[in-house]
């Protein structure tokens, strides 16, 4: 019996250590297993931190352009705002300026009186080319219906077809913008 209860006692003995090695294992595998769950949740908020990352990024970048964009269109619509002001103002001016003209071509016997107007006229011009007015004045040229209204017309055989041959009225740009258009008289239309 002494043999039988060493036996047993071997065999309870290896069942014991089987049993640890068994509860072993599996404090193990609920340790991997713990560690790939700690890994994973590590790699999907990494993963849900780095998405988060590029969407404000890509917000960002958009409210950037959408900005400089707001800002280019702001600045074109001031220029052309200012231009069209420089425009309607100079267009009110523009009758001082044909009087000016007028008394240019005016005779008078008083020199100094001449020689004033003359002044006047020159420093309002300079004032318009500042402003970056120009006259149309398109005598000789091919009649433009962009830049010339006719008015009436004529026929002259030293001038070409569809000629200006006179100008009743300057006209004035600023640029592309016609701010008055010239009065002309056309040659052999």
């Amino acid at each position: 019996m002494a043999f039988d209860e060493e036996i047993k006692e071997e065999l309870e003995e290896e069942a014991a250590e089987v049993e640890e090695t068994a509860e072993n294992a599996a404090e193990d595998s609920e340790k991997e297993e713990n560690n790939d769950a700690a890994e994973e949740n590590t790699q999907s908020e990494e993963d849900k931190l780095r998405a988060e990352l590029a969407d404000t990024k890509d917000k960002y970048l958009r409210l950037m352009a959408e900005y400089d964009n707001f800002r280019k269109r702001s600045a074109k619509e001031r220029l052309d705002i200012s231009a069209s002001v420089k425009a309607d103002t100079v267009a009110d001016i523009l009758p001082v300026m044909d009087n000016f003209e007028r008394a240019l071509c005016t005779e008078t016997q008083d020199e100094a009186y001449k020689a004033g107007i003359e002044m006047i006229f020159k420093q309002f011009s300079d004032a318009m080319t500042k402003l970056g007015i120009e006259a149309i004045d398109p005598v000789g040229e091919v009649f433009d219906p962009n830049i010339a209204n006719a008015v009436n017309q004529i026929e002259d055989p030293e001038l070409g077809e569809n000629v200006v041959a006179q100008v009743f009225q300057k006209g004035y740009r600023i640029g592309d913008k016609v701010i008055r258009y010239a009065m002309v008289v056309v040659a052999n239309p």
